[in-house]
């Protein structure tokens, strides 16, 4: 049955609430910790997860996009849900979907994953759900939920066609996240949203805490494969953590994950301090500045708006020691794609452009053309297919020789880092 596609938005909350009425509203059943933002949400999801985890916690997670299958959207424990779970909860919600369909309501694609969610979090049961919104906030399906806490991870520009041609106005959508009584977790913020997010929780009536002045990264340096941390929360100090993941931005991450649970739990005590080593010691985030391959060294991002590129190019400057970088870069269409290509310019030494496999994917053609102004059309490199770009990278940095010091980034989407994972064969890919 046609459910349309992901990126139609329509906002309304109706049909959604309509459809968790007669399954019962499974999104009750549990405290919820909501995350919102532009760059960050799922690695803040997956923190998050990590830590609930530790402490004996069954967590249910539902993030989005998937990077390979569907079913790693919604997640019991840490896992997928298994094929045959995926297929049993569809079916279970269906005549309730169906229902909801005849009422005038017909349910999108979305809204049919993020009811799976609901219902299979209530069944399995869960201790607690952590449910990252797909676009914006108030008008996102997620938000028929009421996040205990609620999480905004850093706003910039991305989806202006949809949520607004600012930042105040991408602001005000994403603090529709923010409820009466909860907790709101403010990563750190351009002042223009942060205006908007305090004065949605005056509104509320929701308590605050804020990167950089309830909670913090005090210290930060550099360590073999991510980093060593030092981290503020809103409880007390945790020294020592390691945090297998690379860039300021990810420490970011995770000291606003730290405080989502801190204030979940309540209390005055701070959390057992070798319980977030062991979390976060055992972190992960796929697609996110992911090694994927030594010699040369191949690196995977999903970075795909330029707030998000910033961080990335932070990053790579300083955990990878590269001479050079080769990039394979595959966008969508519907992207600041000048933006984009203005921010890789000064560190790819070269730049092959491809097309990922989402119908969304801008053409080759029309990447290399928008490319070539900004690099020179010597450094551009046509390439149709993916596949055929990562191995032309590859090339290119062994041909520069083994000590180079050359390095291969694949960015640009979420979907282009997805394909590339499944390609080199990431694990779980």
């Amino acid at each position: 049955m046609e459910r349309g596609v992901e990126w139609d938005f329509e906002p309304t909350l109706d049909r959604i609430a309509a459809l968790l009425d007669l399954l019962g509203s499974p999104q009750r059943a549990y405290p919820v910790i909501h995350i919102a933002g532009t760059n960050g949400k799922t690695s803040t999801a997956r923190l998050t997860e990590a830590l609930l985890r530790e402490r004996n916690l069954r967590v249910g997670r539902f993030t989005s996009p998937h990077l390979v299958s569907m079913r790693e959207r919604i997640t019991v424990d840490g896992e997928p849900l298994s094929e045959e779970r995926f297929a049993e909860v569809y079916e279970e919600i269906i005549p309730y979907v169906e229902l909801t369909d005849t009422q005038g309501r017909r349910i999108q694609f979305f809204e049919l994953l993020t009811a799976m969610a609901f219902a299979a979090f209530a069944d399995t049961p869960v201790d607690v759900a952590v449910i990252e919104a797909g676009m914006g906030g108030s008008w996102d399906a997620t938000n028929v939920a009421d996040g205990t806490v609620a999480v905004i991870t850093p706003i910039s520009l991305d989806h202006t066609d949809r949520l607004g041609p600012d930042i105040p106005s991408i602001a005000g959508e994403k603090a529709g996240i923010l409820k009466p009584g909860a907790t709101a977790v403010l990563a750190q913020q351009d002042l223009e949203a942060a205006e908007v997010l305090m004065r949605r929780a005056a509104e509320v009536g929701a308590v605050v805490a804020r990167e950089g002045l309830e909670f913090g990264v005090l210290a930060r340096e550099v360590a073999i494969g991510g980093q060593l941390l030092t981290l503020r929360g809103l409880k007390g100090t945790y020294d020592e953590v390691y945090l297998p993941l690379y860039g300021a931005h990810q420490a970011s991450n995770a000291v606003t994950a730290l405080a989502a649970v801190e204030a979940l739990t309540g209390g005055d005590d701070p959390l057992d301090v070798e319980l977030v080593r062991q979390a976060f010691t055992q972190a992960s985030s796929p697609g996110r500045l992911e090694v994927l391959r030594r010699n040369p060294t191949v690196v995977v991002d999903a970075a795909h708006n330029p707030g998000g590129m910033q961080a990335t190019i932070e990053a790579v400057h300083e955990a990878f020691d590269f001479a050079k970088v080769v990039g394979v870069v595959s966008v969508m269409r519907d992207k600041d794609v000048d933006g984009l290509l203005e921010l890789l310019e000064p560190v790819l030494e070269e730049i092959i452009v491809t097309r990922n496999s989402s119908p969304r994917s801008m053409p080759a053609e029309e990447l290399a053309r928008l490319a070539e102004p900004i690099f020179g059309p010597d450094r551009v490199h046509l390439v149709e297919r993916l596949d055929d770009a990562i191995d032309r990278g590859i090339g290119m940095a062994d041909a520069e020789g083994e000590f180079s010091g050359t390095g291969v980034l694949i960015v640009g989407s979420v979907v282009t880092a997805g394909d590339a994972r499944l390609l080199l064969k990431a694990d779980g890919a």
